[in-house]
This record gives structure tokens, sequence and C-alpha cells, in this order.
């Protein structure tokens, strides 16, 4: 044979030994990549509660899978049992998380109700191999890993073994769980500090901590070891090499049963708070591309080294040169899957899903060059924890919950409901909002909005903290790593929600239940029925005085009431009486109610006091009412009758001097909308102040009607500065002024029998011609015998309030006047009462106090007005002191100058007066006591530094 032939003859035995050998390979891998039976599945059941189980079950309903929950005994109200098909009891009897983590219950169940597959969530058993055997075991599919990679994964150290047989970087520690406090020492000699303890069995932060001195090194093992065996039923740990300031990387992996594996890009979890994470970003911001490469490409290469099939995570910390240390591998599905599934647009549950029946990647589309990154998305978990406290979770239940929505925004629950039960037992996730944008700013914006939606009451929650860091210009613009929390502290500057609405319900709730809180209570409830109008009758009201106003001038309408031979009232119940009793809280609803039949039976009121005075600060600013449409309003109703209010002068209707041309434009405007009769007034008679306003009603075109603010006792002869020669005088300047008619204004309820008969026959004698209106408070009781002493002395007008609105610090009773005068030169009008006797007990909460139940004669002598009453009532009760029958006010005239007895005035001596009686000083004795006292600078400015001149003689 020759050379030639031998050579032939050994190409072809050796290309037939390849051709034979390539043939196996090929068959090797056609074995490998041969089509697994496909088992559908028809039932899963969830391992897990709350949102995780919620997520789960949803997914499922998608897919057309009946679910099955379970809970524990603690559970028994959650969410998630109303969100499956099915719900049973496990665990009974055990702890709130011993019942989660009771695999022989869980088998149990799922085997009695035919299920096909347990989805373990995260937390609780979902890294625990011998639960997937378990599972295996049972003829039930388990929804991750197989049991095998579990266990490798879930074991730290052997993770960290395998990694570094693929060649994966990892950090320096120990190979084995340390037995001991001495090896942790031994392994801190060797590496230094800071070191850090991690639970071999599990992770979420717990079993882990940080150890950066010898000192710290003994309490924190002992505190490491306890969280292990409570959150995973063992204690080994073991100990690493700390990365300062590193960045928390996390890679997200999906494999299938063929061997196939895909990453589905990072996420960044380097907000964190002792380890747990609290916001979550993908992908990382300003990560370098390469850098990225690095990470994901050590991730799959991770998982393919052990076959790894179903959704995990592997963890890296990035330390400040970007190089990248393997961690550990999550073999489930995280807490912060949800923002990989908004930037990939892979439903990471159904993916799972669908590789437990057997589909390969490829058949679900999921190849690594078709898997893209579109936008950025940022969760952040919202959890009942009050960051102020340390982040101390908070229970309870939720009174209130409006969640943040709209466009790019997705919410992961469970329990955030109104109504939800917080429980101490579990988890303080309440939930989970991701925000997707495209890009990293734009997701920030869209999470800060939907979080300044929420509204979360009766429990504490994170939601301030939350705003504080997507605010921070670091996470904002820069990279953020572990640390970023502890290294702003301006992120525990919190703003607390102000929850007005609720602490008014709350408020509202407890005054309905228990009454009012005050020490002197009204506890009457408002009347249930509804004041009945009585029938008012068809057509125009009959003419009244305001005809005879609108004809004529103001000084023709003054000659007219003079003229009138009978008594005339002004009936205040539409403002000063209502002022009195119930802080002016009457509404322009209620007052438009029986306006027109006032109109129709009541033309010969001599006028209407509807305006003025406290009603226009009170409807803006707790009616929240325009006083301009009330007088408006009812000018409509009541056309025949005037209208009167009352004029502070050169205050207008505030509480300070405003300047003239706003006076005087603001009575053109009150005249222009309906206003007559401008009663003006100044509470210390300054004469200057009350012309100011006289001049500004004049020319607006209304009735100028001055009232001398009365105070003393004329008939008293110890009474020297205010006596009869002064009211004369003062009278005399203000009918000079251009009045048209003459006014008392008796704000104490002073006036007694006598001393009206003498004021108003001096006046009457002195100024014949000139209307005389008197006006007084019935608080001492001697209101009707008063106005009845005026009009036999010649009054034209005294002033009165329908009778359930009457008495106390009102206006005598109208029906009473009525009854008094009737048969008589005198004679009036008859009286309105039916109506407002059901309408007042609307209102019987706002009556003052118990103690205003009564008259009080002592007021004559005390000659305490009926306002300072009413509101010292309230502080005098609160101090223990009574003050109407332990007096203060009489003290101020022996250290000052006597004041005219005007409401607001004498507001300003009663500090003054009350604090003696707060230090057991008795105010009738005011000489310098042993201990001397030192009055509080807010007692005397206000009566010491400007007290105008007052007329008449000293």
């Amino acid at each position: 044979m020759g050379s030639g032939e031998m050579l032939w003859i050994r190409l072809h035995k050796g290309l037939s030994f390849l051709r034979a050998k390539h043939v196996s390979h090929l068959n090797v891998a056609f074995k490998s990549m041969q089509r697994l039976e496909y088992k559908p599945i028809k039932k899963v059941m969830v391992a897990n509660r709350g949102e995780i189980a919620i997520r789960v079950f949803r997914a499922c309903t998608e897919l057309g899978i009946r679910t099955v929950a379970v809970y524990s005994e603690q559970d028994t109200g959650q969410m998630h049992r109303q969100k499956a098909d099915e719900a049973y009891l496990i665990g009974k009897g055990l702890p709130p998380v011993q019942a989660y983590l009771h695999i022989p219950d869980i088998i149990k169940v799922a085997k009695e109700n035919e299920v096909d597959a347990v989805h373990p969530g995260y937390g609780f058993l979902s890294e625990r191999s011998d639960f997937a055997q378990a599972c295996n075991d049972a003829g039930v599919r388990f929804i991750g890993p197989s049991p095998e990679v579990v266990r490798k994964m879930g074991d730290k150290l052997e993770a960290r073994t395998i990694a570094i047989e693929a060649g994966v970087p990892v950090v320096p520690g120990t190979d084995s769980p340390i037995s001991c406090l001495t090896e942790a020492q031994e392994f801190s000699n060797k590496y230094g500090f800071p070191i850090i303890f991690k639970a071999a069995y599990g992770g979420g932060g717990r079993g882990m901590r940080v150890v950066r001195s010898y000192e710290e090194l003994e309490e924190n093992y002992t505190r490491a070891y306890s969280e292990a065996l409570s959150a995973f039923g063992n204690g080994a740990l073991f100990v690493e090499k700390f990365i300062e300031k590193p960045r928390h990387i996390e890679v997200q992996i999906l494999g299938d049963k063929y061997g196939n594996v895909v990453h589905l890009y990072e996420r960044d979890c380097s907000i964190q708070r002792r380890h747990q994470k609290v916001v979550e970003i993908a992908p990382a911001s300003q990560l370098d591309p390469q850098l990225r490469d690095r990470l994901t490409h050590d991730s799959v290469k991770l998982a393919k080294q052990v076959r790894y099939e179903n959704a995990g995570t592997v963890e890296f910390l990035v330390d400040k040169h970007d190089k990248h240390y393997f961690i550990e591998v999550n073999s489930r599905l995280q807490v912060e899957h949800t923002v990989t599934e908004e930037i990939t647009d892979v439903d990471l549950v159904h993916a799972q899903i669908h590789v437990a029946e057997g589909k390969s990647l490829p058949e679900l589309g999921l190849q690594q060059d078709s898997i893209r990154i579109n936008g950025c998305a940022i969760q952040c978990r919202v959890t009942t924890e009050d960051p102020a406290r340390g982040f101390q979770p908070d229970t309870g239940r939720i009174e209130v919950f409006r969640s943040g929505e709209g466009m790019g925004i997705r919410l992961d629950s469970a329990s955030a409901f109104q109504g939800a039960i917080i429980s101490p037992h579990y988890d303080s996730l309440l939930v989970k909002v991701i925000a997707h944008g495209k890009d990293h700013q734009v997701a920030a914006t869209k999470m800060s909005r939907a979080l300044a939606e929420f509204r979360i009451r009766g429990v504490k929650t994170n939601i301030p903290f939350l705003q504080n860091v997507l605010s921070n210009d670091q996470f904002l613009y820069g990279t953020v790593d572990t640390q970023f929390i502890d290294e702003n502290p301006d992120l525990f500057n919190l703003r607390p929600g102000q929850n007005r609405a609720q602490k008014l319900l709350y408020y509202l709730g407890h005054v309905m239940v228990n009454g009012p809180t005050t020490p002197i209570p009204v506890k009457v409830k408002p009347s249930p029925v509804d004041p009945v109008v009585p029938q008012i009758p068809l057509g125009d009201p009959l003419p009244g005085f305001r005809d005879i106003l609108l004809k004529e001038s103001p000084e023709s309408f003054a000659k007219a009431i003079r003229k009138h031979s009978g008594l005339l009232l002004m009936d205040t119940t539409f403002r000063d009486a209502h002022q009195s009793l119930l802080a002016t809280r009457v509404r322009t609803h209620d007052l438009k109610k029986i306006a027109p039949f006032v109109s129709h039976n009541f033309n010969n009121l001599f006028s209407i006091e509807n305006w003025g005075g406290a009603t226009f600060d009170v409807a803006l600013r707790f009616l929240y009412e325009c006083p301009w449409r009330r007088l408006q309003e009812l000018r409509e109703l009541i056309p025949n009758i005037p209208f009167q209010m009352l004029l502070r002068g050169a205050n207008a209707v505030g509480y300070t001097n405003y300047p003239d041309n706003a006076v005087f434009k603001f009575c053109e405007v009150a005249k222009e909308n309906g206003m007559d009769i401008f009663r003006v007034f100044d509470s210390l008679n300054y004469l200057p102040n009350m012309i100011l306003g006289m001049e500004a009603a004049g020319q607006a075109g209304g009735v100028v009607e001055a009232a001398i603010s009365y105070t003393g006792d004329v008939a008293d002869p110890m009474r020297t500065k205010y006596s009869l020669d002064y009211y004369i005088h003062l009278a005399e300047e203000l009918v000079k002024a251009g009045t048209h008619i003459l006014c008392i204004k008796d704000m104490a309820g002073l006036l007694k029998p006598k001393a009206s008969d003498m004021l108003v026959r001096a006046l009457r004698d002195r100024f014949p011609d000139m209307p005389i209106h008197i006006h007084t408070h019935d608080t001492a009781g001697a209101g009707v015998a008063s106005m009845l002493a005026c009009a036999a002395a010649g009054a034209d007008i005294v002033d009165v309030a329908v009778d359930s609105m009457s008495g106390m610090t009102s206006q005598p009773s109208m029906g009473a006047m009525v009854a008094c005068t009737k048969g008589t030169n005198q004679d009036t009008v008859s009286c309105w009462d039916f109506f407002l006797s059901s309408f007042s007990f609307q209102f019987s909460s706002f009556y003052f106090s118990t103690s205003m139940s009564r008259f009080n004669t002592f007021l004559l002598s005390s000659q305490v007005p009926s306002l300072l009453q009413s509101t010292s009532s309230f502080p005098s009760f609160s101090l223990t002191l009574v003050l109407l029958s332990y007096p203060p006010y009489p003290a101020s005239p022996h250290s000052l100058s006597p004041s005219i007895s005007i409401s607001l005035l004498c507001l300003l001596p009663f500090p003054y007066s009350l604090f003696p009686l707060s230090r057991f000083t008795s105010p009738f004795h005011h000489h310098p006591p042993v201990s001397p006292l030192f009055y509080p600078g807010i007692c005397l400015p206000p009566s010491v530094q400007f007290v105008p001149p007052s007329f008449g003689p000293e």
C-alpha cells in the first residue's frame, strides 16, 4: 500500500470520527433543549399576606388562574383575604409571624384544595429551601427556583463560594457562619474595622449590624444574632469587611427551565435606613455604562453557574472607585420589582408563572436584545412609621385615606383604606407608590405630586420624610449612597400636616357626645324642629316710615317722628339682640325667612337695627357671608321700614381709626345698598371722632342719630364725673353738629327709672323739637321699667327685642313694652314672638353660659357692661374666680379714672382687675399690700397710655 493510500485512509477515519463526535454533541444539545411537558397552572396559592399577596392574585386573575389565600388569626380582617377566590386559616393558636412560617398547615391547605402551584411572595418562607422541597414532595409546584438553588443562594456563605468560582468579585469575609464572638474578634483583627454582621439565612436588613470599634463588637453581635433568630428561625451569622459609603445596586434576573437567563437591568437601592430600603430607582442614576455592563454580565454568569430558574435578584455594593462586590442573591421576587416592570414593560409575576408552567423565555418574547430601558421609575415605600421618633412603627385605625394618583403613578397596596386596622404584628408597609417618567427628574416630580395628594389620618406615616428626600438636590441631580440619610439630617426637618378637618370633626364629635368642655357650658341641644314661618299676606306691604324718608328729607323724617303721638319702637332682633345673646351667629338665611312677615305686619316700627357693630366682622370671619349682600337682600324683602346701623365714629365698623375718606366712602356705599339711619357713637364720647362719623353719614344722605354713651347714675349725687350737666353739655355740642336724632346709648344697662326720668326730662326741656331715642340692655332686669319711665318723660323711641331674643344682655322685651303701654297714649305695635321663640332654640348652643341665665342687679353698682359680663364669664371661671359674686371691676376706678361703661372700652381694665384676684388680693383694698404686686404689661398699657379728653365737669 502506497503512502498516498495510507494518507487517504487516515483522513477518511479522522473525518468519520469527527463526524460521529459532532453528531453526538448535537444530540446532547438537542436533548437539553427538548421541550419539557407544558403543565398549565389552574390554581395558585400565595403563602404570604398583604401587598405581595394581592399583587400575585391580580396577575393570576389576568391569566385566568383561580387564587387561594391563607391568613393568620390576626389577619382575619385583612384585604388580601378578599382579593382571593378562596381563603383559609393557617397557624391557629400560633404567634402572628409563626403562623405564616408553619409549613405543614400551608401544605395541608394546598393539598386539600387541589392547588397546582404555590407562590411564596417575599419574606416569610420565600427563601426557605425546605419549604420549596415540601411543595415538590406534595406534588405542588413552587413558583421560584429549585429547592437546591434556593438552598445554595439562601446560604450566604455558599453563595459567596459560588460567586468566587464564577469569577465574580466578593467582599472579604468569613467562608462559613461564625460560631462565637471570638471568631468575629479574630476577623476584625485581620481586616480591621468597620465590619458587618449578616444573617446567613435571610435578608431585608434583619440580622445586619455594622461595627465600627472593638467596644461595639459584643453588643452588635448579640443583637444581630437575636434578630436573625427571630426573623428566620436561625441565628447563624457571617461577618464581612464593611464597604464605606457604597452604592447598593441590584440586578434583576430571570431564568427558565432550559438554561436561558436574561437580566432586566439594575435598580439603585442605596437610600436605606438600617439596611431597610426606603426609596428604589430604576435604572440607577448616573451609572457608568461600562459598570452597568459588568454588573449585568456578572449577574447572568452567576445565574448560569447554578442553572438559576425563575425570578431573582443579584445584589452588589459599588464603592467610590466603581468597583463592585457581590453581596447575595435573593432567590425570590423583590419588594422593588415594580420599578423594573415599569421601565422594561415586563410583568415579572406573569413571567414567573409561565416559567413554572414550563415555557421558555424565548416563547415569552424575553430575549436579551429585546429588553430595553424606557425612562425612569422611582418607588417610595409609604409606611406607618414616625420619622420624628426614629421611624417607630405606628398602629391603629386609618380614619381617613385618600391616595395620590394620576398619569405615571402606580399604587401597590393592601391595607390602605379608610377603617383599616394597622397591626403591630407585621411589617409597617402601607402602600408602594411607583412613579414613571422619561427621566429621573420627571419621575421625581410625579412622585412628589402624588405624595402631596395623599391624606392619611389616624396613624403616622413617613410621607413628610419621603417628600424631603424627593426635594433633596443630591437625590435629584447627583448620586446617593447608603449613607445618604445619615449625612442629610435636614431630611428630618419634617413639616407635619395640619389635619384641620379631622381635628374639627373630632372636636365636634366630642362636643356632640360629651357636651361642651367649658366650665359653665350650655348643654342644650339645637331644636330638631325647623321654625314655622307664619302666613304672609299677598300683595305689597303697607307704607311705613321709610316711605316718608324716601319722599322727603332726613330733616322732614325727624319732624314726622317728633310729631308722632305714640311711643315708637326700634327692633334690635336683627342685630344687637343676637349679638348680645348668640355672639352674632344668626345667618342671613335665617333672617330672610321672617323678613317678609315683618315687612307686612310691622310697618309702623320706627326702624329695624340689622347692620353695623360686630355684624360686619362676624359675617366675614365666622359666618363666611358677605355683609353687603345681607343688607341688599333684606332691603329687597323689607322695603317699607327704615334700616338702622351702628357706626363707631371714626372706626366705622372696625376696631381702629380709619382714614377719613374710607369712613366717608363706607357710609356712601352703605346708603346706596339700603341703609337709612346711622347711629354714630364713640366709646369715650370723643367729639372729633363722633363728628367725623356724623359728617360721613350726613354727606351720604342718611339720617344722623348721634348717640351719647351713658355711664354712672345721674340720680346719684355722689357720682359727679358723669352728671346731668355732662350729658346736657355733650348733647348741645351734638345738636350744633347737625344731628337729626339724639340718642342715649346705655350699653351697660345702668339706667334706672329715676335716672331715666331725670335725664330724658332734662333733654326734652332743653331740646323740645329734637327726637330722643333711648337704647339700653336688660342685664339687671330693670330695662322695661326704665324704658317706660323714658317714655313717660318724653322719649320718642326706645329699643326693644322680640320676647324670645330679649332680656339679660339683650334689650328689654317688646312684648312687655306692648303690654304695659296698651291703652295708654304710648300704645304701640304688637309682638311677633311666635316665630323666634322656636327659631332661637336652634341657636341654643351659642348662648354664653349657664351663668348668664339670670338677671344680676349687682351690675347697677359695679357698672359692668353686658359685653364685659359675657366676655369675662369664661376666663373668670377658668381661673376659679366667680366674677360677678366677687367683683373685680370696681377696683379699677380706685386706680384709674372712671371710664365710660361701653363694652369695648371696659375690656381694657378687665385684666387689670382680674389680676389681683388671681393673686388672692381683695380688689376692694387696693392699697400697697405687704408684698407689692407687679402688673403684667398687658394689663396696663391700653388704659393708661391714651385716654382722650372727656367733656363736662371733673
